[in-house]
Order: C-alpha cells, then structure tokens, then sequence
C-alpha cells in the first residue's frame, strides 16, 4: 500500500481534498478501487497529520432482484477499523425491469450517487470521496472527446452548494495496475459487480481502446493525462 498512500498524499495536497474535522463518506461498490480507496484512507490519516473520520457505503442496487452480498466487505471494514453501512435500494429494478434502459449506465450512476449523497448527509457526512483512479481519468476524458463531442472530465474535487458536499477523488494519481497490485498484496476480498451490462459498457470498450494504444505506443495514456493537467479545466 505504500506506493498507492504516495499517491493519495499527493493528490490530497495538491488539490487540497481533506481537512482536519472532515467526516468523509467512501462510496464502496466492493470493486478494487473503493476497496483500495477505504484502506488507504484509514492508514493516510496516520500519516499525513489530519484529523478526519471515515465511514464505507455500500448502495445496494439489488441486481436482478436480489441482495447484494457484501459480508466480504463487512468483514474487511471490521479488520480496518473502518464504520460501513449497506444501504439496499431498488435501483436495479428501476434501471432494468422498469425503464428498460438500453444504454443503462448513465442512468444508473446518478441514481446510486443520489442515494450515496442522502446516506452521507443523513450520517453527518461533509465529503463523499470516491474510487475514480488515474485510468478512470483518461477514459472519461476520451469518451467526452469521442463520444460527447467535448473537452473535459471529472474534477479532483467539487463542490455541490444544495447539499453542501464535497466530491472528493484522493485516487485520481494512482494507475490501476497499482491498485491491482495493491489488492493482490493485500489479500484484499474483491466483490464481483451483479449488474448485467458489466463488461459490455462504452468504458470497456474506451478501456480495450487505449490498452491496445498503449500496447503500441508506450506512454499514450500518460500523454493524454498530462495534457489534461496542463490544460486546467475542470479543476486540474
């Protein structure tokens, strides 16, 4: 986790996501990212010579009509210390059975991130920070560019004045490969996703697109995120 905490204290200073007093919500899905995001932020206020509290969120879409199972990230916030709360909605029914989305991510997202924020105010919470890492960052930029016809992405961090929240990001420096690593060294229990359209999304297929770029021209991706550092939109 050492090198995944560098990165994470490097983005919390650069783009000044944690105060002393803060009580951050982590939305946890049960995927690597917000696995990795829940520890490191347990271990980062060790280090770092801030005073914050941190509380796991799992919003439950129930999937196909059944009950997430989460018990692997209940048992893992046990071993860390961290406070978690499962939170079960009927978003899934809504996304699939009633709406019928064909292209059901969008919608899906701004539905659990709303019963995210609820949750995160209804537990005092000041910040919701989520598991988005630097390939995450590349991707949404390139789908906005490609699919969207814009330029521009997620910010580090946000502010949302209605609600009186922060959106934080302390993983956006971290590559997924660390992540992965992360995990594996960790003997960290990965939930895997219930939903139905995963691996069959626009972002796999952007994903597929710049691994296979990569592939062919070592350092594509990190030139990508460095031209959208220096730009300076959207808070970076």
């Amino acid at each position: 986790m050492q090198r995944i905490l560098g990165y994470m204290r490097k983005a919390v200073k650069e783009y000044d996501l944690i105060k002393n007093g803060d009580k951050i919500a982590v939305g946890v899905s049960g995927g690597k990212d917000s696995l990795v995001l829940l520890y490191g932020l347990v271990l980062l206020k060790k280090f770092i010579g801030t005073n914050y509290d941190v509380v796991g969120i799992t919003i439950d879409p129930n999937f196909s009509g059944k009950t997430g199972d989460f018990s692997a990230v209940s048992d893992f916030c046990k071993s860390i210390g961290a406070e978690y709360h499962i939170i079960p909605t009927q978003i899934g029914e809504i996304v699939f059975d009633v709406r019928k989305e064909s292209n059901p991510c969008s919608l899906c997202s701004r539905m659990r991130r709303g019963a995210l924020q609820n949750s995160a105010e209804e537990l005092g919470c000041n910040k919701i920070a989520l598991g988005h890492n630097k390939d995450d960052v590349i991707e949404t930029f390139i789908m906005n560019l490609f699919n969207a016809g814009r330029i521009g992405c997620f910010s580090p961090s946000s502010y949302m004045e209605d609600r009186n929240m922060h959106i934080i990001r302390p993983l956006v420096l971290a590559p997924e490969k660390d992540i992965r690593r992360a995990v594996r060294k960790n003997n960290i229990t990965v939930v895997k996703s219930a939903c139905p359209a995963d691996g069959h999304t626009n972002r796999q297929k952007t994903k597929e697109f710049l691994i296979e770029n990569e592939r062919k021209d070592h350092g594509f991706k990190d030139r990508i995120f460095g031209a959208l550092k220096r730009s300076g939109i959207d808070g970076w």
